[in-house]
Parts: structure tokens; C-alpha cells; sequence
């Protein structure tokens, strides 16, 4: 018995157990740290309130809406490490389609990208090099909110993509879905802006 007490550290239960919560802690200390740097990425808007009401210049002007189909300013930072460029959604996944809305799809954003001026869409005033994807409207560029008459608020989320790749390469009309996998596959981050409307 006084052998085991005199070598008996490395045999020690309790130690052996205080040293393995010391690693499962120092794990999760980093994990957190590293998913902390990771939470840093924001997408903001001087257009847009989070939770707020879209405001009218940003719904379709078309399908009954009467808006002026502006597309928002957006702003983004702190995106994570190796992001080689970037892209833009905007989707609505209350529209009674049984697969949601797609309204605006950007895609080939340079890495050096970090605002979108307010009607970036129509001017056109994207970067170079940057691709507008065809959305649910059966066109390219922004297509602005428009809910059915009558429904519940609908919820407009823009997310800002950040990918590992500097460029996706795809046919100029392919759908929404197409360019969703590619970001998916490609992504290393995300950052998002929900809004709600409704008429």
C-alpha cells in the first residue's frame, strides 16, 4: 500500500479522473472559442430592421403588390478565415409553393466585397465578376416580397454566404435550387437578415 501511495500518482483514480475533466474542458473551451470566432460573421442592412416590417420600396411592384422592387442595401463582416468570395440569397419559406420562394440569388462575389448599395440589382451596381442567378420570378435579379393577399406575415431571410472557392461555375440559367447546392457544398459560413411582410 505504501508503494502505490509513494509511485501512486499515475494509479490514482481521482487524479486520473481531474486530469481527464481538465482535457474534456479544455476541449470545450476551444470549441467555443473557435464556434465564438465563427458566430463574429454579421450580416447588417441600413435598409432593412431585422424583425421589422420590409418597407414598401423593397416589395414587387407586379402580382397585385405595389412596391417599387428595390433591392436592400447590405453590409457583411468578419467572415471566416479562407473565404475566397461570397454570395447573396433571398428566399421566403412560407410561399405556398411546398418548396418556398427564391427572390434573389448573387453569386461570384469577390472576397474583397463587404456592402451592396441599395438597388445594387436594377443600376446595376453588383462587382465585377458577380452573377445574378435566375430566381423563382423566372428571371435574374431581385424580385422584391409579395405574399398572398390576406396571409400570414411571410419571413424574407437574406443570408450572406461565405465560400472556400473564388468562383462557382454554372449554366447562366440555372434555377435557384442548382445554385443553393453548389453554395452548400462550398460554404464555410453564413450570415442572415430575417425581415417579415404580409398585405
Amino acid at each position: 500500500m505504501d508503494l502505490i501511495q509513494h509511485h501512486g500518482d499515475p494509479f490514482n483514480p481521482r487524479r486520473n479522473t481531474m486530469k481527464s475533466l481538465s482535457h474534456i474542458l479544455l476541449a470545450i473551451g476551444l470549441g467555443t472559442a473557435l464556434s465564438g470566432h465563427a458566430s463574429d460573421f454579421k450580416l447588417t442592412s441600413p435598409s432593412l430592421t431585422a424583425g421589422t416590417t420590409m418597407p414598401v420600396r423593397h416589395v414587387l411592384n407586379g402580382f397585385g403588390c405595389q412596391g417599387e422592387n428595390i433591392s436592400p442595401a447590405l453590409h457583411w463582416e468578419a467572415e471566416p478565415a479562407g473565404t475566397q468570395s461570397f454570395a447573396i440569397t433571398a428566399y421566403d419559406p412560407d410561399a405556398p409553393t411546398g418548396s418556398g420562394w427564391w427572390h434573389w440569388v448573387v453569386y461570384n462575389l469577390p472576397a474583397s466585397t463587404h456592402d451592396l448599395p441599395e438597388n445594387a440589382s436594377r443600376a446595376p451596381k453588383l462587382p465585377a465578376g458577380s452573377v445574378e442567378g435566375r430566381t423563382d420570378f423566372g428571371s435574374s435579379g431581385y424580385g422584391g416580397a409579395c405574399p398572398p393577399a390576406g396571409d400570414k406575415p411571410h419571413r424574407y431571410i437574406f443570408t450572406v454566404h461565405a465560400l472556400k472557392v473564388p468562383r462557382i461555375d454554372l449554366p447562366a440559367d440555372a434555377s435557384a435550387a442548382m445554385v443553393g447546392f453548389m453554395l452548400n457544398m462550398n460554404r464555410l459560413g453564413s450570415a442572415t437578415l430575417q425581415v417579415p411582410y404580409h398585405r
